[in-house]
């Protein structure tokens, strides 16, 4: 309720963000979020951001850097559609640039965490100096995260998601 109240205050908008993602066996589901930015944000820029993007509200900022924004996703969980751990759901339109890779990833359902959010967990100051973040995003981080989610799916365990969760938690606690 405190994080609802904060964005409402910050900025005009509803609460909540959500967005189109693939998941598993390609299939469709909408990803809740907080809202972190402005109104209308995917209709004034890419979908990637960055870390100076003026679409980031000033709170939407704080909630991203703790990554508060994501625990909407809880609400996916318990539709089924995420799980705590597994490869990150993606856009269809950046699936599309490697579909076939995503043909072994999307055999497992997608989480809210995995060993890429961990190992990028500051993606957004990488690309902010970035000429094209988008570019670089679908040329080199994401080929980078495909690696990493298919050791994921090839290699799974479940004392593999625990140490996943313990990660991330130490890594947002760090920032």
């Amino acid at each position: 309720m405190l994080i609802a109240l904060l964005i409402v205050r910050d900025s005009r908008g509803g609460v909540f963000f959500r967005q189109k993602r693939l998941g598993k066996n390609f299939t469709p589901f909408y990803i809740f979020k907080f809202r972190t930015m402005v109104t209308d944000a995917e209709r004034l820029g890419p979908k990637v951001s960055t870390g100076n993007d003026p679409r980031i509200t000033k709170i939407g900022g704080c909630l991203r850097r703790y990554k508060l924004d994501e625990v909407p996703q809880l609400f996916n969980v318990f539709l089924g559609d995420m799980s705590l751990v597994g490869p990150r759901p993606e856009v269809e339109e950046y699936i599309d640039h490697y579909r076939e890779e995503y043909r072994q990833i999307l055999s497992v359902r997608p989480g809210i965490t995995d060993q890429a959010s961990i190992d990028y967990i500051d993606e957004d100051r990488l690309l902010e100096d970035a000429e094209d973040p988008e570019a670089l995003y679908v040329g080199q981080i994401l080929p980078a995260k495909l690696e990493l989610n298919k050791n994921y799916v090839s290699n799974w365990s479940l004392l593999r998601d625990m140490q996943i969760i313990l990660q991330t938690v130490w890594r947002i606690i760090r920032r």
